[in-house]
């Protein structure tokens, strides 16, 4: 009987649509050709393993016990991380300067530090995270830094694709999940070739006229859009961002959706500018595609939207399947009109692509507004929740109590006046046309 593979994630939600997702048994080699790349997708990794209470063991050859603590961060600060360094004795040559780590320090940390004393017999480490897997219960997951660190200590490319070929078929019947890192340049295509062939999952990472990409080279049992196709990304901190999304129309107007964002919010542009810290001209070349915001920017104009930075990368609202909305609203601006005479809510995601937007819409007792809400070419309508309203169409004037249903077609209300004592609450539905 086959096993029914379970699907998880790889903490990156993106790599995980483009990809399809990851099965527990599979093993996923990342080709770093700048040896840096990795780490941000080895991170999200451990996070989500962690979410997941998932124990982890993380084999470092490349760097010491202290730098990966620091590396990791709030991370490493988990009872389910258990370190296994082959550093401290392997590349470290055992010098004193390492092996202080744990007369000071290592004691105290509240996770599971294991010194490798053979590092360099591949046997010693395979015992060793054997025997720590067979203490740990569930799908455990590894993270091995890196296959360049153990070819250079062990002598060559034949000792690496030995143990791979040997370790990779192990830990996908022993249902764990393993990130394999290791340095694209330092390795002959021959030896690539003879991992990609094991592997589960294969994927590079490149850098090309200062832009980040991943290309997925493999994917078993999965069939990604992009395989073989170079996917432009960056990240701020732990948050991966795809350039483009393919399955969903293909490239993605950034430009275009933060207008669509900006203008559901019926914010100015010069506002935007204002509060984001750049100037208007940045804003309008940004919309129109003639340049693409900093990374800092980028998460600063989501940030005044009041949404996450991926909302700018998808095709429709990342809410599509949601029922129920539960944020309270977000506060929105209503252009020509002073805040202090009315107050708009948005009460669905500025990203949620919908026929019907609903709004809540609070105007003082005694304040006027000299035109409508809204410039909106489709219909109207609106329910007074509560105090008295006087709006006027043309040269008609018409009340609303409580209870009361507005409903407009063509012709705006040049006038609303709040005629009660009490603050009016009216909950108003813009109507696409």
């Amino acid at each position: 009987m086959f096993k029914k593979k379970i699907r998880v994630s790889s903490g990156v939600s993106q790599l995980d649509r483009q990809l399809g997702g990851l099965f527990i048994g599979d093993n996923v080699v990342w080709y770093d050709s700048a040896g840096s790349l990795a780490s941000i997708f080895s991170l999200n990794f451990i996070q989500e393993s962690q979410r997941q209470n998932k124990a982890l063991i993380y084999i470092t050859f490349d760097r010491p016990p202290k730098s990966l603590l620091e590396d990791l961060g709030p991370l490493a600060e988990n009872q389910h991380l258990t370190i296994l360094d082959c550093f401290t004795h392997g590349k470290g040559d055992g010098s004193e300067v390492f092996s202080k780590f744990y007369e000071k320090d290592g004691a105290r940390w509240p996770y599971q530090i294991v010194r490798i004393n053979s590092p360099g017999d591949p046997e010693v480490v395979s015992d060793a995270f054997y025997n720590l897997h067979g203490t740990m219960t569930g799908d455990v997951r590894f993270v091995f830094d890196s296959l360049t660190g153990m070819q250079d200590l062990w002598g060559g490319e034949e000792a690496i694709g030995k143990f791979y070929s040997r370790a990779c078929p192990r830990l996908y019947e022993l249902d764990t999940l393993a990130y394999w890192i290791m340095e694209k340049n330092a390795h002959s295509e021959r030896l690539r070739a003879n991992i990609n062939q094991i592997a589960q999952v294969a994927i590079d990472l490149s850098v090309n006229r200062g832009k980040s990409a991943l290309t997925i080279l493999k994917a078993d049992k999965r069939r990604p859009d992009a395989l073989n196709r170079p996917l432009v990304y960056w990240n701020d901190g732990l948050d991966v961002v795809f350039e483009t999304e393919t399955g969903k129309g293909g490239n993605i107007d950034l430009g275009g959706r933060v207008k669509e964002i900006r203008n559901r919010q019926s914010m100015p542009q010069k506002e935007l500018a204002a509060l984001v810290g750049v100037t208007p001209s940045t804003i309008s070349q940004i919309e129109s595609g003639t340049i693409y915001p900093s990374l800092p920017a980028l998460f600063k104009i989501a940030q005044v939207l009041n949404l996450p930075v991926a909302a700018f990368f998808e095709n429709g609202s990342t809410a599509v399947d949601q029922v129920v909305f539960s944020d309270g609203g977000t506060r929105i601006n209503l252009p020509n009109l002073s805040k202090r005479d009315v107050t708009g809510y948005r009460l669905s995601p500025a990203d949620f692509d919908a026929d019907a937007e609903p709004y809540l819409i609070e105007i003082p007792a005694g304040k006027k507004l000299s035109t409508h809400f809204f410039i909106h070419k489709g219909q109207e309508m609106g329910y007074l929740l509560q105090g008295r309203l006087e709006l006027k169409i043309g040269n008609r004037l018409h009340q609303a109590g409580p209870g009361d249903v507005i409903y407009l077609t063509g012709e705006l209300p040049s006038q609303w006046k709040n005629s009660g004592e009490e603050t009016a609450k009216l909950l108003w539905v813009k109507i696409r046309k």
